[in-house]
């Protein structure tokens, strides 16, 4: 009879512990949720203005012309002038597949909630399957003119020996190196990557503008999608600073923005396209007659 007190004070005690983490749950979760309505609010007005994304396109220009000047006041031994480093592996040599996972759910969710339509939504997404065919046909063109342009060379102890092989695959197969213009890859994919994450994550400001359902699911999709734009902003200046010369760094960029204007500049606006990013997903304003 005497622990009675003792077991019902800890079970009270027990109680006011749980209540309180329960509090604290619930205001962590609404500090998250606030974080994340207000970042997702302030970034689709940052993309979504016209001006500042003609302001990134002078950045990606001025970091690909300009960027490789930073080597020499870089510490050439940080982890990102590896070529084997963490980010190089994982991320750019995979950056179209990150790209088409993280903008292709984003552009379902925005598309699909704004019209509900299945056919609307599948042609809005065969902009990313445009963008893989870009991607595959660039790669083999590099090829190509590395084929071209390229010399069957021996490494020895004097200096390198020519050999008089015809093409790449033979050379490679004597033991020997191919060596051509190789034009940037990398340096091509991160910068049609930015350009085109740019260009399609502009349309939330328009879609938060029209009231569409905008949950948290959605606004994190489009958050992620805003982080790995800034990923991919980073990587293409450590690629200009460690990575490639010159002028296969500056044909990668201009090749890559020249297939971005070639889609999303020209081709995206003609009727028989897979439409510009918002197309038809926002109800247009009627307008009303003057009648005298």
């Amino acid at each position: 009879m005497e622990r009675g007190p003792v077991v019902g004070a800890g079970l009270g005690a027990g109680a006011r512990i749980r209540a309180l983490l329960g509090c604290l749950v619930k205001v962590l979760l609404w500090v998250a949720s606030a974080l994340l309505y207000f970042g997702s609010e302030q970034a689709a007005r940052l993309l979504g203005s016209p001006c500042l994304r003609r302001l990134y396109h002078a950045w990606l220009a001025a970091v690909v012309i300009f960027g490789p000047l930073l080597q020499f006041h870089v510490n050439p031994r940080t982890i990102f002038a590896s070529h084997g480093n963490f980010f190089n592996i994982k991320f750019v040599n995979s950056a179209w597949g990150w790209t088409c996972t993280f903008l292709g759910g984003f552009v379902l969710l925005v598309v699909f909630l704004a019209t509900r339509r299945v056919a609307v939504t599948a042609r809005h997404l065969s902009r990313l399957v445009v963008g893989a065919a870009v991607w595959r046909g660039a790669g083999r063109a590099f090829l190509l003119i590395e084929d071209l342009t390229g010399s069957c060379l021996e490494p020895l102890p004097q200096g390198l020996l020519l050999h008089e092989l015809p093409d790449r695959r033979s050379c490679l197969a004597a033991g020997h190196q191919w060596r051509g213009y190789t034009v940037s890859s990398h340096t091509f994919l991160l910068t049609f990557c930015c350009l085109l994450m740019a260009e399609e994550a502009a349309v939330f400001a328009k879609y938060l503008a029209h009231g569409l359902p905008a949950g948290a699911p959605l606004r994190l999709v489009f958050l992620l999608n805003v982080l790995l734009l800034g990923l991919w902003n980073f990587l293409l200046l450590c690629t200009v600073i460690y990575f490639h010369q010159y002028t296969h760094k500056v044909v990668g960029a201009a090749v890559g923005t020249f297939a971005w204007y070639l889609t999303y500049g020209s081709w995206y606006h003609q009727p028989w396209s897979p439409g510009s990013p918002g197309h038809g997903l926002f109800p247009r304003p009627h307008s009303s007659r003057k009648h005298n």
